[in-house]
């Protein structure tokens, strides 16, 4: 999908919304104080269940396509990825992105395009670049870039300046390696490193304004980073569609400064999932190729037969504020903002939420 390279700040277009999931958000309950409580599900069987809720895509890690690909050559990547793809195709559905997984491998322990240790960097460059073979395979320009262990857990462990630098080299690579892929940086402050080296959505704008394209380099806004990060994901979004890089969201819900609890979205805070449905909505989102990502997870408790609700709800919930923010009096809105009387569209906008009648 080519970079809309408009910047217009009046979009007359309606937004047109499509949306997708990864494998990894029909899970089996383990954490970090506890094992699995449910049975892994096949990947086909995802695949059914994402058509069945009304979903356009699927999302994928490199490994989600082709299990243990380090261990295997590039013939049998291919095939692989070739009956992920036959598979996606059976259940009408697209993959949205594929997103090396950089996080697993004793060699990135200490980072992946940031290790110290040479020989590491090396290793995820190959493994990146295996990634966007496969994501040509399945049909996607779009390479997500969760830079997981880039950051230090003591910060005399980096020279941050120079990490920086180093995951621009690395994003320039990717960029020589296919002249059509489209990165999105997804950024994230803290988890599982302490301090990450590209924590915000304004920190991965930046980054891609020193890369060597920087209009195939753009962003993911995921609602629980923000929140993580100590700010607003409206804002976030808002901010990168100011700079016509936003092309993907992972929307969910988190309960305070935590650990990323990937809630189903708006579950949490309402009002604040309702802003950044109105920011998408405003701008006309979807008209350029963007998705609507759903990273959310079953919560532990969920029984087997019942592990899908999650997803149900939280597109649900999307739809539904979609008509709240349609069905607000955009007249009235106008009014109380000329008049600066902010109480007055705080009570509105609650009503308008509720269900109650305005007056």
């Amino acid at each position: 999908m080519p970079i809309n390279k408009s910047n217009s700040t009046n979009i007359a277009s309606k937004a047109v919304y499509r949306f997708s999931f990864g494998p990894w958000n029909i899970d089996e309950g383990a954490d970090p104080f506890g094992p699995s409580v449910r049975k892994p599900e096949p990947l086909a069987k995802k695949m059914k269940v994402a058509k069945q809720l009304g979903f356009d895509g699927m999302q994928f890690h490199d490994d989600d396509a082709v299990p243990n690909l380090d261990d295997k050559s590039s013939t049998e990547i291919e095939k692989e990825a070739k009956k992920i793809k036959k598979m996606l195709d059976n259940e009408g559905l697209v993959a949205e992105f594929v997103a090396p997984r950089l996080w697993f491998s004793p060699k990135t322990i200490d980072g992946a395009y940031t290790s110290n240790d040479p020989a590491c960097r090396k290793y995820a460059i190959e493994r990146t670049k295996k990634a966007i073979d496969i994501m040509n395979i399945l049909g996607t320009h779009n390479m997500v870039l969760w830079l997981a262990r880039e950051g230090t857990y003591i910060r005399e462990s980096k020279n941050v300046r120079l990490a920086v630098l180093q995951i621009r080299d690395a994003i320039n690579e990717m960029l020589a390696y296919d002249k059509e892929v489209i990165i999105l940086i997804e950024p994230k402050p803290n988890e599982p490193v302490d301090s990450a080296i590209i924590p915000t959505i304004g920190h991965a704008v930046g980054l891609s304004y020193i890369t060597d394209d920087p209009a195939r380099v753009c962003c993911l806004v995921e609602t629980a980073h923000s929140i993580l990060a100590g700010l607003d994901p409206a804002d976030d979004m808002a901010y990168a569609l100011a700079h016509n890089k936003l092309r993907s969201v992972h929307l969910n819900d988190q309960g305070g400064l935590k650990f990323d609890q990937d809630k189903s979205f708006g579950s949490y805070n309402l009002r604040r999932a309702f802003n950044q449905v109105r920011v998408l909505e405003e701008y006309g989102y979807g008209r350029n190729g963007e998705w609507i990502g759903l990273d959310v997870k079953t919560m532990r408790t969920q029984k087997q037969a019942v592990n899908t609700k999650h997803l149900r709800n939280s597109l649900a919930t999307f739809k539904l504020l979609v008509e709240k923010v349609r069905a607000m009096d955009k007249a009235l809105v106008s009014k109380l903002i000329a008049e600066r009387d902010y109480e007055e569209l705080d009570r509105y906008i609650l009503c308008n939420l509720m269900g109650v009648k305005y007056s």
